[in-house]
């Protein structure tokens, strides 16, 4: 069995409900594609967004609490859960990202839900009819996506020194592969 295998076994043995697991797909492939920009290892930040709401389903009020015990019992170490559990920072844990590849993580967390729900708002309902300058109309949009917390991700831009612009952009383009597998 293939590390992707595996990761993605341990993923169903947790989450069931087919949403979470296309969203634990895109932030996967957006992680990928962000390491390999980076030059970082492709497949572990792959494994981070692919495992980083493995306890949401079945503990949605302990939300990065449970991870920990799930992921150790798994055999991943204290650093890889750590990291996970600082996508959760501001809204469910007080473990602040600190690394490059956590700070991406806890951006494109819910930008690529964004990003998903721009295609999805189009006649096509298609990843590769989204443009950026869609994806900026819809942001200046509070109500669209709603769930959306602008100011956490803008935040999470600062941090990365980077424009929302540029997230946005390599987010669409770290799901176009996969966008079969998303339904979109």
């Amino acid at each position: 069995m293939s590390n992707e295998e595996r990761t993605m076994a341990i993923l169903r043995k947790y989450t069931t409900k087919p949403n979470l697991i296309k969203h634990a797909m895109a932030v996967s492939a957006v992680m990928r594609h962000f390491a390999r920009l980076k030059g970082e290892r492709e497949e572990y930040w792959a494994t981070v967004g692919l495992l980083h709401d493995i306890d949401y389903e079945q503990y949605p009020d302990e939300h990065c609490e449970r991870l920990v015990n799930m992921l150790r019992n798994e055999g991943f170490d204290d650093q890889f859960i750590r990291s996970i559990q600082s996508h959760g920072y501001e809204i469910c844990t007080d473990v602040e990202p600190q690394s490059y590849m956590e700070n991406i993580l806890a951006t494109v967390d819910q930008l690529s839900g964004f990003v998903i729900a721009c295609a999805l708002i189009r006649p096509e309902k298609l990843l590769s009819c989204v443009t950026l300058e869609s994806m900026q109309k819809r942001w200046a949009i509070p109500s669209f996506a709603s769930g959306t917390d602008r100011n956490r991700i803008m935040r999470q831009c600062e941090r990365l020194g980077v424009t929302w612009d540029y997230m946005a952009q390599e987010t669409l383009k770290g799901m176009m592969p996969i966008a079969n597998k998303l339904g979109v």
